[in-house]
């Protein structure tokens, strides 16, 4: 047998098929508007050893990180059978914080395991101290329910007490059932679209063409970090505080580049801190592969491959690699967006004309959560933001950046589904920086409580702007306001607290940096 460029192509499409059926099928059969409208979810297939041989294209930060719980899963059993399903959501076992819930699942073609397929979803709620599970933390057991891996199904058949222990720890517990029948609807698509073809196409043809995949993603990453200047690229940026108070918390990187080999060392970065925003290893890691691959002018076929060329260093009991069990609720959202802002800015240094200034550098998380009509309801949202501008177009506006990559919730679909109103949804005039490419603006998002509500929100650059490039201005910074009765507050990035019915929230998300002066 032989690997030609036609068949590579192929099999390319056909895995990555099987990923993104996976995924259609998780977002049609879902209940909550979190994973059907917002689309947060992932889906990959993985070789026997845990290496990723195509994915859709769904959330970076899901997808880097991923690889890690794979790799946990499977060796957390000695054999997984037919029609087991392993479910897992512990950041200290590869996982991103406790709502993305993963699920493995072994594919099998002659007796033996052949290929593993995976997806991970943000369920809206698997408990914690606030609705949500996304709270003001101080450690991991206040955050939720914290699944080690687990069979949810043995040999086909579902396992109710790990399903009843998940139900029984959120607020949504009939949401939650339906959701995790959906991501176990998507599980079985890809075994089937798996074992089709391995049918089809015989098992080592199948094999062969992953392996090859993930050689060629391998050439093509040394290739593009090839292209970058050797030497030694450093910079710095900050948290705002970890939402038991405000205070700078850094974040350095050193990049060494040589020959078709890169080392991202984020020695010099602070201490893990007692809030929520510590990462663990997986997000820096997903991080870093995501800002190389941004490099790429080819199209790069996301597997293993792309992984091998780039070491990445993270200092142990640091914000971006604490201890157990330390806080991690917005480590995934707000501190990997962070590392994304300072290994870009230290590729700038490298490469002036091809990386862009900051885009706004947080995903603005809103969970909310209360009592109506007798029910418990749970929301979850990211909010986008302003792109920041390159050195051949202005920034995008109103978008989500580089980790997420998911949509805004559909005013429609959010009034349907929740007691809120929707008053303002609108793009946040001027929040750009000015330059000769402008940073792209951000959005205004108005809500109206209908009920008594408690939310708690998650978010960055309500402090320091997102960096402009090569002398353009900074974005304008995100802001977090409340409309009391009586009152306005704005009340800083992090922050919980009950609404009252008839109350508002106002939520303005910061602008991208812009690049180049403005002539």
């Amino acid at each position: 047998m032989s690997v030609d460029p036609i068949s590579l192509e192929v099999f390319k499409n056909l895995f990555a098929s099987v990923a993104e059926e996976m995924g259609v099928t998780l977002q049609r059969a879902s209940f909550s508007p979190n994973i059907r409208e917002r689309l947060d979810f992932s889906c990959a297939i993985f070789d026997t050893e845990a290496r990723m041989v195509a994915q859709a294209a769904h959330i970076p930060v899901h997808l880097g990180s991923m690889p890690a719980s794979v790799e946990y899963a499977i060796r957390a059993f000695d054999t997984l059978n037919l029609g087991d399903v392993v479910v897992l959501n512990d950041p200290y076992r590869g996982g991103t914080h406790l709502p993305d819930i993963t699920m493995v699942s072994p594919v099998y073609a002659g007796g033996k395991v052949a290929f593993y397929v995976a997806s991970r979803a943000h369920h809206a709620d698997v408990g914690g101290m606030s609705p949500g599970s996304l709270p003001l933390s101080t450690e991991l057991y206040q955050e939720g329910l914290i699944i080690p891996p687990v069979l949810l199904k043995l040999s086909g058949w579902l396992n109710d007490g790990v399903m009843n222990l998940i139900i029984a720890n959120s607020r949504a517990p009939e949401e939650r059932i339906g959701d995790i029948e959906a991501q176990l609807a998507a599980q079985r698509v890809g075994e089937q679209r798996l074992l089709e073809m391995l049918v089809t196409h015989g098992t080592e043809r199948v094999f062969e063409h992953a392996a090859a995949l993930q050689d060629y993603s391998l050439r093509m990453t040394e290739a593009v970090i090839a292209r970058i200047p050797d030497g030694v690229y450093t910079f710095s940026d900050a948290l705002e505080g970890d939402g038991q108070a405000e205070f700078d918390i850094p974040i350095s990187v050193m990049i060494t580049v040589f020959g078709s080999q890169m080392i991202v060392d984020f020695t010099g970065s602070a201490p893990q801190v007692a809030g929520n925003v510590n990462a663990v290893t997986a997000i820096v890691r997903s991080a870093t592969w995501y800002c190389v691959r941004l490099l790429a002018e080819d199209d790069v076929p996301v597997n293993h491959g792309c992984f091998q060329p780039v070491r990445v260093v993270v200092p142990e009991g640091s914000v971006i690699n604490p201890y157990f069990p330390a806080a991690v609720a917005a480590g995934n959202t707000e501190t990997g967006q962070r590392v994304v802002d300072v290994v870009l800015g230290a590729l700038a240094q490298a490469l002036p004309d091809k990386i862009p200034a900051a885009s706004q550098g947080t995903m603005n998380n809103l969970t909310v959560g209360g009592m109506h009509q007798g029910k418990q309801f749970v929301y979850y949202e990211t909010i986008a933001g302003g792109h920041g501008a390159s050195a051949g177009r202005d920034g995008l506006c109103g978008r989500h950046s580089h980790m997420t990559n998911t949509r805004n919730t559909p005013v429609e679909a959010l009034e349907y589904a929740l007691p809120l109103r929707v008053w303002r949804y609108s793009l946040r005039d001027n929040s750009g920086g000015e330059g000769q490419q402008r940073g792209g603006d951000g959005i205004v998002r108005e809500y109206e409580f209908l009920t008594d509500a408690i939310i708690t929100l998650n978010s960055e650059r309500r402090i320091r702007a997102p960096y402009g490039l090569h002398n353009g201005e900074s974005g304008q910074p995100g802001e977090n306001i409340i409309l009391r009765e009586s009152h306005s507050e704005s009340v800083g990035g992090k922050h919980t607290t009950r609404m009252k019915t008839d109350e508002k929230l106002v939520i303005q998300t910061p602008g991208g940096g812009a690049w180049g002066k403005r002539r």
